[in-house]
């Protein structure tokens, strides 16, 4: 009887100790699996996601070598979606009635109407509501002026691709210049987070025209 006891205890020790390691293995597997891939908050156990999608915090990981690789594609900002953020952010500042924002590849135009006394100061919240949305590469353009709401529309229009896109925009970008542009973003960027070699640049191209 004793040895029948010994034996059971020493076959549950057994399947304990392979059961433990099968369960380390493949924990590590896992953990092995999760730093080769993006990890998206959705990627959790279900009961992490019961809330309403838009009260769920947004979590991804990506490590260097991801981006890296050539097949890898770093994602484009959706302009549509971004220029709906910047508008129903700009409409709910002090003093807006009215927000019209064209996003492109590389600009956020922002046309508002306010009754603010202040122009300096709107424009600068404008300004910063618009940069804490797009990527840190844009330039930002604003305009107080409501006439140019109409013209960054018909932009609407274009693309990327569209022939002499830039020529045709940089006319009422000059324009929307005349308006109030807020606060340089930085020591090295003027209001419209320009720097000088971006300026350079756009002489350059045009010289080469």
């Amino acid at each position: 009887m004793k040895r029948t006891a010994v034996s059971l205890c020493l076959m549950t020790g057994l399947l304990s100790g392979c059961g433990g390691a099968g369960f380390n293995n493949a924990e590590q597997n896992v953990q092995h699996q999760n730093e080769t891939k993006p990890i998206h908050v959705s990627d959790r156990d279900e009961a992490f996601n019961r809330h309403d999608k838009n009260e769920q915090f947004g979590y991804v990981r990506y490590q260097k070598e991801q981006i890296d690789g050539e097949q890898q594609e770093t994602p484009a900002p959706d302009r549509e979606e971004t220029a709906h953020i910047i508008s129903s952010l700009t409409v709910q500042l002090p003093h807006i009635q009215d927000a019209a924002v064209l996003v492109t590849d590389q600009e956020a135009l922002v046309v508002y109407k306010t009754d603010s006394r202040n122009r300096e100061l709107t424009a600068d919240q404008v300004k910063k509501t618009a940069v804490s949305v797009i990527p840190r590469y844009y330039h930002v353009y604003i305009s107080d002026n409501p006439n140019h709401m109409q013209a960054i529309k018909n932009y609407s229009n274009l693309n990327s691709g569209s022939r002499d896109v830039r020529d045709i925009m940089s006319g009422t970008i000059q324009e929307m210049k005349n308006s109030p542009q807020g606060s340089p973003v930085s020591e090295n960027e003027n209001a419209n987070g320009e720097t000088r070699q971006d300026k350079e640049t756009n002489r350059n191209d045009k010289n080469a025209r």
